[in-house]
């Protein structure tokens, strides 16, 4: 039981390694995003976690209809609203406008899941 619970530790450090490099990779090449340095990178992938854990599912529920009616593509909407969020609670993270913001998490999320099921940081 023990073990399980550093690895699961090992992969959640690892899941917020892999954010926080990928936020600064982004954001070095997309205008918009401006990320002030590495352990920005890694407040940020905290951060957006959290939200993700607490927020989201909040707002996920209150617009439901909405995602409904839009087959689920208000959640991109929501996933937006939460970078832009993020940027107000972490100082040296800034997202310019909401598309920037949208863009950001579209490409984010991607590459979260294809570098994850590429290392086997998904299982």
């Amino acid at each position: 039981h023990l073990l399980k619970l550093k690895t699961n530790k090992m992969k959640l450090l690892f899941r917020i390694l892999i954010t926080s490099i990928l936020v600064l990779v982004i954001a070095h090449f997309m205008s918009g995003v401006h990320v002030a340095n590495f352990a920005t990178a890694l407040i940020v992938a905290v951060v957006l976690g959290l939200l993700n854990i607490f927020i989201k599912p909040i707002l996920v529920i209150l617009t439901l209809p909405v995602t409904l009616l839009t087959l689920g593509l208000f959640l991109l909407v929501i996933n937006a609203i939460m970078i832009l969020l993020c940027t107000k609670i972490v100082g040296g993270f800034e997202v310019d406008t909401f598309w920037t913001a949208l863009l950001f998490s579209i490409i984010l999320s991607v590459l979260q899941s294809i570098v994850l099921s590429v290392t086997g940081g998904d299982k």
